[in-house]
């Protein structure tokens, strides 16, 4: 039996360096099929004749669907923070805890 079990059914994420790090896309376009959707994000640069796709996300509809809510829950709570600290948002620096993840996916 293994020894390094977690309790509570929590999962350890490792973030690499490289990874944390992040990549820059101002486009996604998404398909899905009958058994998956397909996101691929993509980097358009003004006057450049092509666009790269910088990454590509492959999901089952179920996880496409916790990813929907999540994206949903997430927005609300951005729209929320943003209307109640407008006034602070105008003359806020970027602190590091800013680009923590904190939401659920």
């Amino acid at each position: 039996m293994e020894e390094n079990k977690t309790t509570n059914n929590e999962i350890q994420v490792e973030l690499s360096d490289e990874m944390a790090q992040g990549t820059y896309a101002n486009l996604a376009i998404i398909s899905h099929s009958a058994s998956e959707f397909i996101l691929d994000f993509i980097r358009v640069v003004p006057g450049a004749p092509k666009a790269q796709v910088k990454s590509r996300i492959i999901l089952t509809p179920d996880n496409a669907h916790r990813l929907y809510l999540a994206l949903q829950d997430n927005l609300r709570k951005f729209e929320e923070m943003m209307t109640a600290g407008k006034a602070q948002a105008e003359n806020k620096t970027a602190n590091f805890e800013d680009f923590v993840p904190k939401g659920d996916a």
